[in-house]
């Protein structure tokens, strides 16, 4: 084994991009477990996946709920005016609530469940890899024109969010709240 190579590689011309390759390679490399988790996308994502309660984790917020136990269903629309309408619900502790998210505008939106903390790490996440594709149980990603769904058990009391991670759209001011009583 040259022990050399890397000090020669390092001051080739082409060092630059093989240096930025490898570092892209590496950081895809780090991301790829966590792309179930953290996916985004532009416009297509993975299709919805069924309710299995052996694969549903808890959260601080509650959990993906099971369709067969809503108990309410609420209506909500995202606007481009960086809006939801209704920007504030209430909800019972241990409900299994269905939000039929229309994208009422002209560019992409999302509501995401979560806490304060979470949605703003989230947001800095979004900026940073703008294109992640996603199919989270807490997200609807909604194309313009188009509904989506969140299924949710909320099993803790507390206030929560609900907010549009899109670049920008965040900083906007796209934020909801969900008491939960």
């Amino acid at each position: 084994m040259n022990k050399t190579l890397p000090t020669a590689a390092a001051s080739s011309p082409a060092s630059g991009p093989v240096r930025a390759l490898a570092w892209a390679l590496a950081v895809a490399a780090w991301l790829a477990p966590l792309a179930p988790a953290q996916a985004h996308g532009n416009e297509d994502h993975a299709a919805p996946r069924s309710y299995d309660p052996r694969q549903v984790d808890d959260t601080a917020f509650g959990r993906e709920g099971d369709p067969k136990k809503v108990v309410r269903t609420i209506r909500v629309d995202m606007a481009d005016s960086m809006r939801f309408t209704p920007a504030q619900v209430t909800i019972k502790r241990g409900q299994t609530v269905r939000f039929v998210v229309h994208n009422g505008g002209k560019v992409l939106h999302e509501m995401v469940l979560g806490t304060v903390e979470a949605l703003k790490e989230h947001a800095e996440l979004m900026k940073k890899f703008p294109d992640m594709e996603h199919a989270d149980p807490n997200m609807a990603h909604v194309k313009p024109g188009a509904t989506g769904e969140i299924v949710w058990q909320f099993t803790q009391a507390g206030r929560f969010q609900f907010a549009c991670l899109q670049p920008g759209h965040f900083e906007a001011g796209m934020v909801g709240s969900v008491d939960v009583q």
